[in-house]
C-alpha cells in the first residue's frame, strides 16, 4: 500500500469558501476580516486570521460509517463548512472508503480528503492484523475487544488537527459515542479533553495566532438508536454507510460482528427500517 493523500472536492450545499484553490461564485461569503496578521504562516495554513464573515469552519472525521455520517449532518445543520477526512489504515473492512465518498458528496462536504496511512506495519488488532473477528458474541462484554486498534483515534485526531490548521478550521468533528466507552478508552470524554489541551499547545495556530481548538463528539451521550433517529431526522442515507468489521467480497455486511448487532439493534430501537446489506451468510 502507498502512502498519500487524495483530494476530492465534493458537491457544496453549505455555502462558503471551499480551499483556497478552488474558484466558487460563494468565495466571498467565507472571506475573513483580517485583524492581526494579514495570514497565518503559509507553513501550516491559508487561513486569514480574524472573525469569518462566511460560514465558520470545521473538520470531520468521516469513516464512512452510521456514526460519523450523522456527526457530518450534525455538522452541517449548524452551518458549519464541513472538511472531511477518510484515513485508509490498511483496515480489514476497506469497502468503508467508497462508503465515506458517497457520503461526503451526498451531505455536501465542502471538500473530503483520503490519507493512506498503513497501520498493518503496526498490528495488534483483528481490523488490521490476522486476528479473526469475533461473531455471534455480545457487544456489550467488557474490556478491550481485540477489534480495538492501538492509539486509533490519537493518530486519527493528530491528522485531523494537521486539516484544521491547513483550511483554518477551529472545530473538529469526531463519532465517538457511549457504546464505546468500555472497550475503547479513545472514545471516552478524559481523551477527547486531553486532546483538545494538545491541540492548544502543538500547533502554531494556536500558540502564535490564538485560535482555539475545539474537539467536538456531538453523539457521546447518544444511544445507537437516537443516532439514528436524529440523522434520519437531518436527511442521512443510510444506505450509503456500512458498519461491519468484517464484510464479504461483494461487500454485503456480516450480521454477525459487534458492530453489525450494535446498527441491527439501533435501527430496531428507532423503530426504522434497516437499510444495510447484508451478505448471504449473514443470519
Amino acid at each position: 500500500m502507498e502512502s498519500g493523500v487524495r483530494l476530492t472536492d465534493a458537491p457544496l450545499s453549505w455555502k462558503g469558501t471551499v480551499m483556497s484553490t478552488r474558484s466558487s461564485d460563494h468565495d466571498s461569503q467565507g472571506e475573513i476580516e483580517t485583524t492581526g496578521p494579514s495570514q497565518w504562516d503559509r507553513r501550516v495554513g491559508f487561513g486569514e486570521i480574524g472573525r469569518q464573515k462566511g460560514p465558520k469552519k470545521a473538520v470531520v472525521l468521516l469513516s464512512g460509517g452510521l456514526d460519523s455520517a450523522t456527526v457530518l449532518a450534525m455538522a452541517g445543520a449548524e452551518g458549519l463548512d464541513c472538511h472531511c477526512l477518510t484515513i485508509d489504515y490498511g483496515q480489514r473492512h476497506c469497502v468503508e472508503l467508497a462508503a465515506a465518498r458517497r457520503v461526503a458528496a451526498a451531505l455536501g462536504a465542502a471538500s473530503h480528503r483520503e490519507v493512506t496511512l498503513d497501520l498493518r506495519a503496526i498490528g495488534g488488532s483483528a481490523l488490521t492484523d490476522d486476528i479473526e473477528v469475533p461473531k455471534d458474541e455480545d457487544p456489550a462484554s467488557h474490556g478491550a475487544p481485540v477489534t480495538y486498534v492501538p492509539a486509533r483515534n490519537t493518530i486519527f485526531l493528530g491528522l485531523l488537527l494537521a486539516v484544521a490548521e491547513v483550511v483554518g478550521a477551529s472545530e473538529l468533528f469526531i463519532g465517538a459515542n457511549e457504546v464505546d466507552y468500555s472497550g475503547y478508552p479513545d472514545c471516552r470524554p478524559v481523551f477527547l479533553e486531553a486532546f483538545e489541551h494538545l491541540a492548544g499547545v502543538a500547533t502554531v495556530a494556536a500558540t502564535e495566532h490564538g485560535v482555539r481548538f475545539h474537539v467536538r463528539a456531538p453523539l457521546l451521550a447518544m444511544s445507537k438508536a437516537e443516532i439514528i433517529q436524529r440523522g434520519t431526522a437531518l436527511g442521512v442515507d443510510y444506505s450509503a454507510t456500512i458498519s461491519c468489521y468484517d464484510p464479504a467480497a461483494s461487500g454485503g455486511a456480516c450480521g454477525r460482528c459487534d458492530a453489525c448487532q450494535l446498527r441491527r439493534r439501533g435501527f430496531f430501537e428507532a423503530g426504522i427500517i434497516d437499510p444495510t446489506v447484508y451478505s448471504n451468510s449473514a443470519p
